[in-house]
């Protein structure tokens, strides 16, 4: 029977256990380890069911070995560096969508209606007869998505459900002419080589003035100096992250931190997927994964770019 590595806690349900424990010889660990326990924990592993803890800090110390994920970006390992050490990594796509999107909405909810600056007054909102000021909302706004995976595409759907005008920016289109009218922009680009960095200087140049900007994905894709300078120049009336790049719920990362610092910035940190649903849908394909592994059908491998 293959030897199979739990790394951490993976919030299993009861059935997602047996379903694994059935599968070989299983060891699971409750706690987030560091890099030299990881090494410890995975000896003699046939294949690892991996969170981010420990793994990203020594992946390029791995050899012969099946990782799987319950989740969608692995982009803090080099997948080179991994093939060279007959290493094969498959993720779990599509298990955040549903959180991921609501996440997206609420956050365009949030900025386009001000909700946050009028929950739980206790002073009147009436000044000298006058009513509270209005605002905007997202009908009849435009947005677009950068990227149209599954993600992408539920945003969208939710989008032109509540009446906007909905653009996609795809692989070959021009980035700058796609976000130059749009009211809001949604980034839910893939990390990868073609999109490290491209969301800079001349990327926020190009939107539109008093436009606002929806992030959700690893910090290598936005430079978030020139986020925060089209804030202070007013070319971004708002923005909301979460900060994808960080250790879920560290909020004392540097760019949690400095994200928080800014008065026209929404940050949670790295907690938009995080939903019961996620989990098991998660979890539901790191099995399937470690299934197809044992049969010698892999699938879900993440392949260098």
């Amino acid at each position: 029977m293959p030897k199979i590595v739990v790394t951490n806690n993976q919030d299993f349900t009861d059935e997602q256990r047996q379903r694994l424990d059935a599968l070989g010889d299983v060891t699971h660990y409750d706690s987030l380890p560091s890099g030299e326990e990881y090494l410890e924990r995975i000896k003699g592993a046939d294949i690892i069911c991996s969170g981010t803890a420990g793994l990203q800090d020594v992946y390029a110390q791995l050899k012969d070995v099946y990782i799987t994920v319950s989740f969608i970006s692995v982009a803090f390992v080099d997948v080179n560096v991994l093939k060279k050490n007959n290493v094969t990594i498959s993720n779990a796509p599509g298990a955040n969508r549903y959180a991921v999107s609501e996440w997206i909405i609420g956050m365009m909810i949030m900025m386009s209606r001000q909700l946050d600056t009028f929950l739980n007054h206790t002073e009147s909102l009436r000044k000298d007869g006058k009513l509270p000021p209005l605002t905007p909302g997202l009908a009849m706004k435009s947005v677009t998505i950068l990227g149209k995976g599954q993600i992408g595409t539920r945003v969208g759907e939710a989008a032109q459900s509540l009446g906007m005008t909905v653009d996609y920016f795809k692989r070959g289109d021009d980035l700058y002419d796609s976000v130059k009218n749009a009211d809001y922009v949604v980034n839910t680009l893939s990390s990868n080589e073609s999109t490290k960095g491209l969301l800079n200087t001349q990327f926020f140049a190009a939107m539109k003035e008093e436009s606002r900007f929806v992030d959700v994905t690893r910090s290598e894709i936005v430079d978030a100096d020139a986020m925060l300078t089209a804030l202070d120049e007013n070319r971004l009336a708002g923005v909301a992250s979460d900060c994808g790049g960080i250790l879920v719920g560290d909020t004392d990362d540097p760019l949690y931190q400095k994200l928080l610092k800014h008065p026209k910035v929404y940050v949670t940190p790295h907690v938009s997927y995080n939903t019961p649903l996620s989990m098991k849908l998660g979890n539901d394909i790191m099995i399937d994964n470690v299934e197809a592994f044992i049969a010698g059908k892999p699938i879900h491998i993440v392949e260098a770019d």
